[in-house]
């Protein structure tokens, strides 16, 4: 976060908690092993829980830069084939307000494959929400239990894409391998 903002601390157990719930949250919007789930986040604790989230029901995620235009957020979302994109409804980037939920509308009204797009709702103020696709992280994760089962996975399922700048040629997506990164890690 911001060098103003509170810290928020997280114990093991209560991470635990949170990515279960956010797991359960992706299965209950139809996400499923094998989808792809973009994460247009800022560094917020929601980027990692969504992460571990995504790694928990076997569905790739794509972390994008917050930074990033709706045209280069497009361009990964629809070459990753994402169903579903996370966001924040604004962002903080070197003490500037970003709008986040306003570029990822950009971007998704172009990408006809999303099917939903959860919001974490990072600043108080107004946000243009779609009706039957944007959810509130919040009103989504309240209803979740704080359990989920690990989907099984193979060594070679993918685990997550992560893109070039693209600040050369087209972006390049790269895939990494569940087993292979579990183990440098």
């Amino acid at each position: 976060g911001e060098p103003t903002e509170e810290v928020d601390l997280y114990t093991y157990h209560r991470l635990h908690r949170e990515v279960c719930k956010a797991a359960n949250m992706l299965k209950s919007l139809g996400v499923k092993k094998g989808d792809r789930v973009v994460l247009y986040l800022p560094m917020i604790p929601q980027l990692a829980i969504s992460m571990l989230a995504c790694a928990r029901i076997g569905a790739i995620h794509c972390v994008v830069f917050s930074g990033l235009s709706a045209e280069a957020l497009r361009d990964r979302i629809t070459d990753s084939h994402a169903r579903g994109v996370i966001t924040a409804n604004y962002g903080y980037r070197s003490g500037k307000i970003l709008s986040l939920k306003d570029i990822c509308d950009k971007a998704i009204d172009m990408s006809p494959n999303v099917r939903s797009c959860v919001v974490v709702r990072r600043i108080e103020k107004r946000t243009d929400m779609a009706l039957g696709r944007d959810f509130w992280w919040d009103d989504l994760t309240s209803k979740e239990l704080p359990h989920c089962e690990p989907e099984r996975m193979e060594a070679n399922d993918p685990l997550f894409i992560l893109y070039t700048s693209g600040s050369t040629a087209k972006p390049k997506g790269i895939v990494h391998g569940t087993g292979g990164y579990m183990l440098y890690a």
